[in-house]
């Protein structure tokens, strides 16, 4: 434990000084650019620098911890009863660069380290989203993104709009008309199953059943990334988004499936925009179908009354022995809408057909939330909000089944289920803005039956949460 807080003591520096290494060359660059002859501010919400160049920076740390509560017993993958608190770690660079009109390519560096409680295991709504990214608990820098984005414009004769310059975007007018074709490694959530008020764990709420839909079981490697394209329908009032990228080859893996003929993801949305009484809100229609070598629970249960236990290892994404053919295929409703200057709220509802083992995400097989948001403008202080959500998760029968049997996934196993129950929790935050760039979080979860498991808990999870981004 020593050894790996030194690291990451180390880490907290490093990424410091990659601040400051950052912050001077971009301002000598700003001075020298014939784009761009004025400086807008180093410390500002993001850099709307050069018009050819995009370049961002977010640095976060999460500790997260929960006292002791009560457990009838305790399997291989549960979340351990005994308190305990760790640390997660990531940070992000993100380059982007204008080819040529309507074109550009985008190039994201990470390093991530740390983990989360009990190695995120035993909860399906887990309660740290950056955990998502780390693999191993040491420190270790990779490419998180690299894509190659161009722009069609369709109708010349509608009016462009302007883009702001944020992460992994450039400051450009785009048409209201287009058609956007995306090449390249990045993460599904970048693209699909967006909200205003819940999809960023680094400045939202943290559960990784509010950062995305707990049902959808998209496709990514161990650290949230896949390889694939994206063609995206702009037009005014409405979106249309396809998908086909790679799946693991082993579940929750870093290992991509490169027989594309018999294993990949496959998302489809429908986001239509609209106004009530004059305040925005949007509703998403998301649908996916991933084919992988994932086995049926139904089959794994056979075998397991058989003395065959290999599937297990399957499941767990420890062995490769699943035979393709595997699929799951569900979808999900995602709403938000503004209903003051101050207030936002959301829902989700989630569904897959739950028969094959979760390959990707997380063990959900039905889900629904709702929460708001609150701008709370507490002594002159707009970027100050509070959160509140509530999520209820569940499985099928065959999952349930198959953790009863004595099954593991990769995410749950109490070794048992006797008494299921659904996953109910409650999230909370406070996030506050302590300087221009740099926010603080405290976070509040309150689980109950973690794990679909009425023998085990309730639990009270406490986070704070550190952000720096420009």
């Amino acid at each position: 434990m020593k050894r790996l807080s030194h690291t990451l003591s180390r880490l907290f520096k490093t990424g410091l000084a990659a601040v400051l290494f950052l912050s001077l060359s971009l301002k000598a660059e700003a001075q020298g650019d014939d784009y761009n002859n004025h400086y807008k501010g180093l410390l500002g919400n993001r850099f709307d620098t050069l018009e050819n160049w995009s370049c961002h920076f977010q640095f976060t740390t999460i500790e997260q911890g929960h006292p002791t509560f009560h457990a009838l017993y305790s399997g291989q993958n549960s979340l351990q009863p005994a308190s305990e608190s760790h640390l997660s770690v990531t940070s992000t660079l993100f380059l982007g660069r204008r080819l040529w009109q309507g074109a550009s390519i985008f190039l994201d560096a990470e390093i991530a380290g740390g983990e989360g409680m009990s190695y995120s295991l035993g909860l399906a709504g887990a309660a740290n989203g950056e955990t998502f990214r780390i693999g191993n608990p040491a420190p270790a820098l990779y490419v998180a993104r690299g894509y190659f984005e161009q722009n069609i414009a369709l109708r010349s004769n509608l009016p462009t709009e302007h883009r702001s310059g944020e992460q992994n975007k450039i400051a450009d007018n785009v048409p209201t008309s287009r058609i956007t074709i995306t090449v390249g490694k990045f993460s599904l959530a970048d693209f699909f199953d967006d909200n205003a008020y819940s999809h960023d764990p680094r400045g939202e709420f943290m559960n990784w059943a509010l950062m995305d839909n707990g049902a959808w079981d998209y496709p990514a490697n161990t650290r949230g990334y896949t390889w694939g394209a994206v063609v995206e329908l702009f037009e005014p009032g409405y979106e249309v988004r396809l998908s086909s990228v790679l799946v693991p080859k082993i579940a929750n893996s870093e290992i991509y499936d490169l027989d594309i003929h018999k294993a990949h993801g496959e998302t489809a949305e429908f986001v239509k925009k609209f106004n009530v009484l004059n305040y925005p809100g949007t509703i998403r229609i998301l649908g996916f179908a991933n084919f992988s070598r994932a086995p049926r629970y139904a089959t794994a249960v056979q075998q397991m009354s058989e003395g065959d236990s290999a599937l297990i290892k399957v499941i767990r994404g420890q062995l490769a022995g699943g035979q393709y053919g595997g699929v799951k295929y569900g979808w999900g409703l995602n709403v938000s809408q503004q209903l003051s200057t101050r207030l936002g709220l959301f829902s989700r509802v989630g569904w897959n057909d739950g028969q094959t083992a979760t390959w990707a995400f997380t063990e959900i097989d039905r889900t629904a939330s709702a929460g708001i948001r609150i701008r709370t403008d507490i002594e002159k202080r707009p970027d100050n909000n509070f959160g509140l959500a509530f999520i209820v998760n569940g499985i099928s029968a065959a999952h349930r089944n198959y953790l009863n049997a004595g099954g593991y996934g990769f995410i749950l196993g109490d070794g048992r289920l006797t008494h299921y129950g659904e996953e109910q929790i409650v999230e909370a935050f406070y996030k506050v803005k302590l300087i221009p760039a740099v926010w603080v979080t405290a976070d509040y979860q309150f689980v109950v039956n973690p794990g679909y498991n009425r023998d085990r808990g309730p639990v009270q999870i406490f986070a704070l949460r550190t952000h720096i981004e420009f």
